[in-house]
């Protein structure tokens, strides 16, 4: 697949999954070698309340990401405005679990997509059932214009190539 001309903002579970999952620091450490490679080409950022997020656990994942050279973008006027405008449908309320105080990150992670004209990359599925009360990224971005992609689409788009080697 051909390379796409992009910029990329990145929700935490995109970072949190790999991490601990299927692109393990130990098993795959040229993925991040390759996240903070294109954080250094502004290729991919995240936004301040993603970034919070996950620092807010002191782990291996925190420190990588302290330590990278992905970017961390804060709200300005225009990130605020796109706020306002995906509030504008009351449906998007319920992007937010206040109750539990889960998703906090993910009204700004599409403001900022909006504003900058990026992809949003989550692993969030979009909600399909017409009874559902919940809200997810991928529906509001569908609801806003905005277009969202998961992991595995973000790595085939980027072209990335796995290798592996047997270490004795």
């Amino acid at each position: 697949m051909s390379e796409v001309s992009n910029t990329y903002c990145l929700d935490a579970n995109v970072l949190i999954q790999a991490w601990q999952k299927y692109y393990s620091p130990v098993l795959c450490p040229d993925y991040w070698k390759v996240l903070d490679s294109l954080g250094s080409e502004a290729r991919i950022f995240i936004c301040q309340e993603v970034y919070d997020e996950i620092v807010k656990t002191e782990d291996d994942l925190s420190s990588w990401l302290k330590a990278s050279n992905i970017p961390v973008r804060k709200a300005n006027e225009s990130v605020i405005e796109s706020l306002k405008e995906i509030y504008a449908t009351p449906a998007h309320l319920r992007l937010v679990d206040n109750t539990k105080s889960r998703s906090l990150a993910d009204p700004w992670i599409i403001a900022h997509a909006m504003d900058t004209n990026s992809v949003v990359v989550t692993k969030e599925e979009k909600v399909t059932q017409a009874n559902s009360t919940k809200v997810k990224i991928p529906n509001v971005c569908d609801n806003v214009g905005v277009r969202w992609i998961n992991d595995f689409i973000f790595v085939q788009e980027l072209n990335f190539k796995f290798s592996c080697q047997l270490i004795q």
